[in-house]
């Protein structure tokens, strides 16, 4: 849970870097969160204004942390829009945001897993 608030803490932050388990732990509340919020839509009969409220206040916190995890990758974030190739572009993006951060400092700052122990 503590990966999901500190996401949303740096809501607009595109700086820096963020390490695989930030990126996907966040990832997994995320979709946990968009699925609880599709059902309590449909319980109440909302449908689809609360989840659509949700995913736009939390589309930013999104994009900003996919950004710094390819900047951990050694990556610009402007490689995101890899995901608009078609057949290809998403797979790559995912292999992109699996792959080990760079251990050693780049452009976008320090190693965070240096920082987490």
């Amino acid at each position: 849970m503590n990966h999901y608030l500190d996401v949303l803490k740096k809501y607009a932050d595109f700086s820096g870097r963020a390490r695989r388990q930030e990126y996907w732990m966040f990832f997994l509340f995320q979709i946990a969160a968009l699925i609880i919020v599709a059902i309590l839509d449909a319980v109440l009969g909302t449908s689809p204004w609360l989840y659509a409220l949700y995913a736009l206040g939390t589309l930013l916190p999104n994009l900003a942390v996919t950004v710094r995890r390819l900047h951990d990758t050694g990556k610009s974030g402007w490689w995101i829009f890899i995901n608009f190739v078609p057949l290809v572009g998403f797979i790559w993006l995912i292999v992109l945001l699996a792959t080990a951060g760079q251990q050693q400092p780049n452009e976008y700052g320090q190693d965070p897993k240096a920082y987490a122990a």
